[in-house]
């Protein structure tokens, strides 16, 4: 059995350091510090003879293995893979040869099996343990790889400061409307049209809740701008105005489907967790990234089981902005604050630093002269550069419901400052954000409201603690005289069983008369039907809920539908709806009943 569960291509920055690499996930096997060493001198000693500049290693200890990664060339991915995996197993076996009968065939194996159908790599040069005869096995698929791209161009784009990807069977220059698409291995500098390549303005939105909503407001006050705007989020991908993919694209593939589309004239990419790890970031010269928050979520995956290792894992959107780039942060949340010193040590400098707040008065708290974005005296506030701009009064808002919804005071104000960090007017982000989110369709699936026979109904994605308690405390402040609070509760199956628990432990916090626990249907995510609603039961007794203020229900639909049938005029529902097909067939619901 091999010593790894998952060995990747990281086509872009990461948490451990900027620019594309590999990485590997050891499991099962236990490395001291002389085994990471030997790993790491075979790695620098493959790295200098395929000629590859100033190679990084990092050897990440956690709760369930270790991390290995290397840095490398973008066009020498599917190389590097293999670099990093066979220099944990020759380091295996010269540490205990007995291992060998066992590890070199697996191994082998496994190497031929991963190469990609139909690429340099699926050759007949059998994979080897010994030193000499793996590093030649390297060189030649590393020339083989290569030919897929021209060295010289990508050179030549780095030079001008342009942003590029390197793709299977093509090389893009620029992005958006600016883009060019070039066959890699027949051009050269002298054949590209280099005046006409730009990069179009783009920022990256990450965080642990509230990312969609900050998409949407940043490229609405684009579209106010006047700029046809791409973006990506949990519900598709959209180009101005139009829905060219459904589903969750929160991640690489939905930043490429922006960043290739011609019309996009500004792009606003979502940048989830799952992606940075998986793949690395894929953008190059952002003008801004936003990280709206940290909190617990998803921890078991990928090595990360700490708050701080999220914060690491988020805050690798630093290292794709451009020299001038604005890294946007909530001056709120404690673990993103004491992370940002380190940024230097993992990617060679601290960019520039903003902040925002919903609780606190930054500018006059002052931020040694960073932009900031912050509440003062009801009004949100954008200071930049010694000059102050109010940007209304909160209540006025439509997305803040009144003032309400606290949590959305911090995402108007993340977008702000990266929407004129991208070149917006003031006055215009003004505009925007006195209408945003008084039409179903600026924000569909997140705060939504709704009167239905004398119920207040509200919809929304909540789906960890933070999220599911600033939700829940909208709907506690909507309560009027002896009306009752009905809840829906569920999540989906790729979170530990703790995370589960938190999140029942939240709702009973509010003491709701009803709780729906649902089966995330379309989110089971390798658990058991049931499973995840029998942990949600069994803790929501455990904090003493009443049996009867307890219904289980199959599906997400179902829920909704018991929830309605319970209220009477004056109560008020919370329902955290997840999936897509989900939140229509509710939306479809409540729209047949009202």
């Amino acid at each position: 059995m091999l010593p790894f569960e998952d060995s990747r291509r990281l086509l872009g920055s990461n948490p451990y350091f900027r620019g594309a690499g590999a990485v590997l996930e050891v499991v099962g096997e236990a490395l001291d510090a002389t085994r990471i060493a030997g790993w790491r001198a075979r790695v620098e000693r493959a790295a200098k003879h395929l000629g590859w500049p100033m190679t990084r290693t990092v050897a990440r200890m956690h709760a369930s293995g270790v991390t290995l990664a290397l840095s490398a060339p973008e066009d020498e991915l599917f190389v590097a893979v293999e670099v990093n995996e066979w220099a944990l197993i020759a380091t295996l076996i010269e540490r205990d040869p007995g291992r060998a009968v066992a590890l070199e065939p697996a191994w082998s194996a496994y190497a031929r099996e991963a190469a990609p159908s139909n690429s340099p790599l699926e050759s007949e040069i059998e994979p080897l343990v010994e030193e000499s005869r793996a590093l030649a096995r390297f060189e030649r698929l590393a020339a083989l790889e290569r030919r897929n791209v021209s060295r010289s161009v990508l050179e030549r784009a780095t030079q001008l400061g342009l942003s590029h990807r390197v793709e299977e069977s093509r090389l893009v220059l620029g992005s958006g409307a600016g883009a060019y698409s070039v066959d890699p291995g027949a051009t050269t500098p002298e054949h590209i049209p280099w005046g006409a390549i730009r990069d179009v303005p783009t920022v990256l939105v990450t965080g642990s809740n509230g990312k969609t909503t900050t998409v949407r407001l940043i490229a609405a006050c684009a579209r106010e701008h006047g700029w046809q705007a791409g973006y990506n989020c949990t519900d598709g991908v959209f180009i101005a105005d139009e829905a060219v993919e459904r589903g969750d694209y929160s991640g690489p593939a939905g930043a490429r489907r922006v960043l290739d589309d011609p019309r996009t004239q500004a792009a606003v990419l979502e940048t989830a967790r799952g992606g940075i790890l998986r793949r690395g970031i894929t953008v190059q010269r952002a003008q801004a990234a936003v990280v709206t928050n940290v909190s617990p979520d998803h921890f078991g995956e990928y090595g990360i089981h700490d708050l701080d290792g999220l914060a690491q894992v988020k805050l690798s959107v630093a290292a794709a902005l451009a020299p001038s780039g604005l890294l946007i942060l909530n001056a709120d949340d404690t673990a993103l604050r004491a992370q940002v010193p380190a940024l230097a040590g993992r990617y060679g400098a601290v960019p520039h630093v903003a902040w925002f707040s919903a609780t606190a008065d930054l500018a006059a708290g002052g931020e040694r002269g960073a932009p900031t974005c912050s509440l003062r005296e009801g009004r949100l506030h954008l200071d930049q550069g010694g000059a102050g701009h109010d940007l209304g009064a909160i209540e006025a808002m439509p997305l803040t419901m009144g003032g309400l919804a606290r949590y959305n005071v911090a995402n108007l104000a993340g977008a702000a400052l990266a929407a004129v960090a991208l070149g917006i007017a003031p006055a215009t982000v003004r505009t925007v954000f006195a209408r945003f989110g008084s039409r179903a369709a600026d924000n569909p699936g997140r705060l939504m409201r709704f009167e239905v026979h004398g119920v207040t109904v509200l919809l929304d994605y909540a789906h960890n603690p933070d999220g599911l308690s600033g939700f829940l405390s909208v709907a506690r402040d909507l309560r009027r005289g002896g009306s009752r609070l009905g809840v829906l509760l569920g999540t989906a199956g790729n979170r530990l069983d703790g995370d589960i628990e938190e999140l029942a432990r939240v709702a009973a916090r509010f003491r709701p008369d009803l709780i729906v626990v649902k089966e995330n249907e379309a989110q089971l995510r390798g658990r058991a039907p049931g499973e995840v609603p029998r942990i949600l039961a069994t803790e929501l007794r455990r904090q003493g809920v009443a049996e009867a203020s307890l219904l289980l229900a199959d599906n997400e639909l179902e829920a909704a539908r018991r929830a309605l049938d319970w209220a009477r005029p004056g109560d008020v529902l919370a329902l955290p709806v997840h999936s897509m097909s989900a939140r229509e067939a509710v939306l479809a619901l409540l729209a047949a009943t009202r």
